[in-house]
């Protein structure tokens, strides 16, 4: 099977770190693909669309040469993205949903984003030291201690590949805005949730395995960007839900 990789906002592939190759070498038989939204990346000079939709039809579009079904595993808006492409899929084309630390319009917006955070983040909007700004997103979107290795890779990372900070609000705007709709896309997915997030409240998770009577697991203490902080965990937990709706099926 083929999994397409989404991460969320302002990030692309090379900030999912050691969990593709990880995942490649916990499931040989499989193909994991990260892929760029608009604006970042390998498509950092592209320009973003205002809605989720739209950039779903733009990764679908990028995609297209990679033969389905597909898995998703994708993190923060990327699992946004996920859930709207569940959720207008072709019958089939999605065989596995995996969401981590994702947010919708079911939550409350201090749920979503909360209080504390978006002086933070208007800050790093305006932010013009490149490697200072990483430097906070880092200590940000991590629990653990800072590490400067992380911090020269993300700063490597941005001064490559710059996203733009017309993009990066265009990117937010879309993710503020999105709602998904009523119907749950599959009878099955897993959430995945950091209870230290300082970012997404791990109850918007919640809120939506109970919504649509899904699997979530909860890690204890890991931030935002759990694939950093815990991909022992984050690779386990994936294990686990793989194997046991492969013996479901």
């Amino acid at each position: 099977m083929h999994w397409i990789l989404l991460r969320g906002l302002t990030r692309e592939h090379a900030h999912w770190g050691v969990l593709p190759e990880r995942l490649r070498d916990a499931f040989p038989q499989h193909k994991f693909h990260a892929v760029d939204l608009p604006g970042t990346g390998t498509r950092f000079r592209e320009t973003s669309p205002w809605t989720v939709p739209a950039i779903r039809e733009a990764v679908q579009k990028q995609v297209g040469h990679i033969p389905g079904p597909f898995g998703l595993i994708a993190l923060s808006m990327g699992a946004m993205i996920a859930v709207d492409w569940a959720q207008h899929a072709r019958s089939g084309e999605i065989q596995h949903l995996i969401l981590i630390n994702t947010s919708s319009g079911f939550n409350r917006p201090w749920h979503r984003l909360k209080p504390r955070t978006w002086p933070t983040l208007l800050r790093l909007l305006t932010l013009r030291d490149l490697r200072e700004r990483e430097a906070q997103v880092v200590a940000l979107t991590s629990n653990r201690q800072l590490n400067p290795a992380t911090v020269q890779r993300w700063y490597s990372i941005q001064a490559q590949r710059p996203v733009s900070a017309s993009n990066a609000m265009r990117q937010l705007t879309a993710a503020a805005r999105y709602r998904p709709m009523k119907e749950r896309p599959m009878p099955e997915a897993l959430l995945l949730a950091s209870k230290g997030d300082r970012i997404v409240d791990w109850r918007c998770s919640e809120a939506l395995a109970e919504r649509w009577q899904w699997t979530m697991r909860l890690h204890p203490d890991a931030g935002h960007d759990l694939p950093l902080d815990d991909p022992d965990w984050l690779i386990g937990e994936i294990t686990r839900y793989i194997n046991g709706t492969q013996v479901a099926a």
